[in-house]
């Protein structure tokens, strides 16, 4: 019952009474009990500790490689749900401001564009079976090619 409302005839003084004895256990454990031991966090999925990537496990270190193409299969969820995401919004922005989209959602279009780019760096052309260590070998050979002959769809740089 809130401290400066008081009841102003006999009824309002019985719902009052009953309203806190059902209310009163309960707001009592909640505050006693469930927010003392609650985890503070802003994010509303479960948040898991960074494993050593593939590169930094041994070859004979099962163990460790398993839990880096889980880490790498995460990170693969995440990075889609960031590109459809950001489909997502540029196609509402087109529908909203359907005559002259081009402009005012130009914006929008840049940020998906950037993102479905380095996703397709990252995991494109590996497959629906893609581990880290197959990522991280097409890592490698991508930075080989830019080493030799600048970026990727530049052309060939014959230096």
């Amino acid at each position: 019952m809130p401290e400066e409302r008081k009841p102003r005839n006999p009824l309002e003084s019985f719902i009052f009474a009953v309203t806190s004895v059902i209310e009163g256990p309960v707001v009592f454990v909640r505050e006693n009990i469930v927010e003392p031991n609650q985890k503070k966090y802003p994010w509303y999925h479960q948040q898991f500790r960074r494993v050593p990537t593939i590169d930094q496990c041994y070859t004979d270190d099962i163990a460790c490689q398993f839990e880096a193409n889980q880490q790498f299969k995460r990170d693969r969820l995440v990075d889609n749900e960031i590109v459809s995401i950001l489909r997502q919004r540029y196609e509402d922005c087109t529908l909203y401001e359907n005559p002259d989209h081009s402009e005012k959602c130009k914006n929008i279009l840049d940020d998906y564009n950037r993102a479905a780019e380095n996703w397709f760096i990252k995991y494109g052309d590996l497959g629906a079976y893609a581990d880290a260590k197959k990522a991280y070998m097409k890592q490698k050979h991508r930075l080989i090619w830019e080493r030799r002959h600048g970026p990727v769809g530049s052309g060939i740089n014959e230096n």
